[in-house]
């Protein structure tokens, strides 16, 4: 019985161990938030159009390379993150599903997911999708993009 519970509680501090060592990007709902913030710091924002919960391009874009620590990593210190989600079943706020209309009319987005990227000025700087090959591929992407 105690090797029982000695092995069900190193099993335990393992996964907080792994949790915590994991990390996650920080993205907003707010666009005119997340504008003000790329401009202070002085960096990239990025807007990603997604159908989270029935787009299969963007289920692998976010599965591949959005949540995984390297992009994570990445993102904490070069982009400011916001998702612009079109669900079918989940729920967004009235304000949120608004404001992600606009954003979707105001560049042209008809097709997902569509990534925009803007630099602190709010000017376009790229429009990019689903790129195979994981986060190091993107990142790529990403770090050849002007930042102004």
């Amino acid at each position: 019985m105690k090797k029982l519970r000695l092995a069900l509680l190193t099993l335990i501090v393992s996964l907080f161990a792994a949790s915590g060592a994991r990390a996650e990007a920080n993205w907003l709902t707010d666009f005119s938030k997340a504008q003000e913030e790329a401009k202070s710091e002085h960096k990239l924002l990025l807007l990603e159009f997604t159908g989270s919960d029935w787009c299969i391009w963007c289920k692998r874009l976010e599965a591949e390379i959005l949540s995984q620590p390297e992009f994570a990593n990445f993102a904490k210190e070069n982009l400011v993150l916001v998702r612009a989600d079109f669900p079918r079943a989940k729920p967004l706020s009235d304000e949120v599903r608004k404001q992600n209309m606009q954003l979707a009319q105001r560049f042209g987005i008809n097709s997902f997911p569509t990534i925009i990227v803007l630099n602190g000025e709010s000017t376009p700087v790229a429009t990019l999708g689903y790129v195979p090959g994981g986060p190091d591929v993107f990142i790529k992407q990403l770090k050849a993009l002007p930042k102004s």
